[in-house]
């Protein structure tokens, strides 16, 4: 009996954290099936996510959800102005592939230093909100704001899907996957098409960005459990939306019951060890399909 509490407790946090990585994860989908490079400057969206919503509650006393609101937007401009500055340019010379993940490596550098520079090293806790009060149910004790970042990310996710499915604009998305020029001699404003995409993925990893910064505490480094959400697309299928929160959730499972049953230093052993195998094994992930010339 105390076993399966124990499990069942494991679980509840797994799909709790799992939910958050599927909201980063599917932006580096979006943004991989669209322009065919993984953009390692996500981290610099969940780091803008993070500290907006912690200033804003800090210097303003505004509520949670005000918060959230701002921290994604911020989030989303961010990412639609890197995008402008440093990914567009590179497009419109036709340069290779690999210039865009130089890129992106190099503004999630620059941007973790800048942070470092003007606000500082340290580590922020945010105000005590909902994180401190736990619901019980039978012998299980399960954390508010877990329950509230699960259901947000949830409804996140589903406007998403319901967005990509059935509105005019998440056709246009689902047909640039297939073949970006195409979808441009058919009329379509790739440019505006390519700044949307990032402005979802932007705000889905401010969202994100809050509620880690809340589940843990904000510093400069936070940025690298985007790392965690790129090997949970991996795992589902780059480019794949569905394999991205299918690899997510799995992968918050994985984790939070090697926590429970192992330690936590264990963790991260078993999420890169299941990287290289996903990679031996099959490199296009659980629902993906094996395509050429992506990195």
């Amino acid at each position: 009996m105390f076993l399966l509490i124990r499990i069942s407790q494991q679980l509840i946090n797994g799909l709790s954290i799992g939910s958050i990585y599927a909201l980063i994860a599917i932006g580096y989908s979006l943004i991989y099936s669209i322009l065919m490079f993984s953009n390692f400057a996500h981290s610099s969206f969940l780091l803008m996510g993070a500290y907006t919503g912690f200033y804003i509650l800090i210097l303003l006393s505004s509520s949670f959800p005000l918060s959230l609101l701002i921290a994604m937007l911020g989030s989303g401009i961010l990412a639609v102005l890197i995008e402008k500055i440093a990914y567009k340019p590179i497009r419109d010379r036709g340069n290779p592939t690999l210039y865009f993940i130089i890129a992106s490596m190099g503004i999630s550098i620059f941007f973790e230093n800048f942070i470092i520079c003007t606000i500082g090293p340290r580590f922020r806790s945010y105000p005590r909100i909902m994180q401190t009060t736990f619901v019980e149910l039978g012998k299980l004790n399960i954390s508010v704001m877990d329950i509230y970042a699960a259901v947000v990310a949830i409804a996140f996710l589903l406007m998403l899907s319901y967005l990509i499915e059935k509105t005019k604009v998440g056709i246009a998305i689902r047909a640039a996957s297939f073949d970006l020029e195409v979808v441009g001699l058919m009329g379509v404003n790739t440019n505006m098409l390519i700044s949307i995409v990032f402005l979802i993925a932007g705000i889905l990893a401010g969202l994100a960005g809050e509620f880690l910064g809340v589940k843990y505490t904000v510093y400069p480094q936070l940025g690298y459990i985007t790392n965690k959400a790129y090997i949970a697309a991996v795992f589902g299928g780059l480019g794949n939306l569905k394999g991205a929160v299918l690899g997510s959730i799995l992968l918050g499972l994985l984790e939070a019951l090697i926590t429970g049953f192992l330690s936590s230093a264990m963790r991260d052993i078993f999420v890169f060890c299941l990287l290289i195998l996903v990679l031996l094994i099959k490199p296009s992930g659980l629902m993906g399909i094996q395509k050429q010339d992506k990195v």
